[in-house]
């Protein structure tokens, strides 16, 4: 099979206004993840909970009550192979996680949160629920905005993911 080569994109006058504004919200979501997960390490540090990290305590949050596979966490696009296969493990080695082998295929192990990873997972939640009300309290941000910033991310995850899929 013959693959064409795309020309480069270069862009005209009329595409460089939307190109400046694409890389600049490119930078805002790489920003605010750094910052998310600063704020999360406050938040860990003001509680007094050292031993884990931001990323596994994000890890636990989006656990929440459910049994999964690192591969189920992977394909629901929550974390890259490598990452979540390591702190996983590090995450049952501290006691946040049971794991246990899936009687039907040996080779995969679910994992769920133990009361101690449900600690921190209610941490987060909590940590959430007092940004939401700020947001909305102060007036920064409502219902439309959160509406509108949802919907717009969640169209270019999908034109993204379009991209990773069928490009090649």
């Amino acid at each position: 099979m013959r693959m064409s080569i795309q020309e480069p994109f270069v862009p005209t006058m009329n595409d460089k206004g939307f190109m400046v504004g694409y890389l600049e919200a490119l930078s805002l979501v790489e920003r605010l993840h750094r910052l998310l997960l600063d704020v999360i390490k406050d938040e860990f540090e003001r509680v007094n909970v050292l031993e884990i990290n931001a990323v596994q305590a994000l890890l636990l949050f989006n656990i929440g009550d459910n049994e999964v596979t690192a591969g189920e966490l992977k394909s629901r696009g929550y974390y890259q192979g490598s990452n979540v296969s390591y702190n996983l493990k590090k995450l049952v080695e501290m006691g946040y996680m049971h794991h246990q082998r899936c009687e039907i295929d040996r080779r995969s192990v679910r994992v769920r949160l133990t009361e101690k990873g449900r600690h921190v997972r209610d941490v987060v939640s909590d940590l959430f629920s007092r940004h939401a009300e700020g947001l909305e309290n102060k007036g920064m941000l409502g219902h439309e905005g959160i509406a509108d910033i949802t919907t717009s991310l969640k169209r270019m995850e999908r034109y993204w993911t379009d991209q990773i899929r069928y490009i090649y």
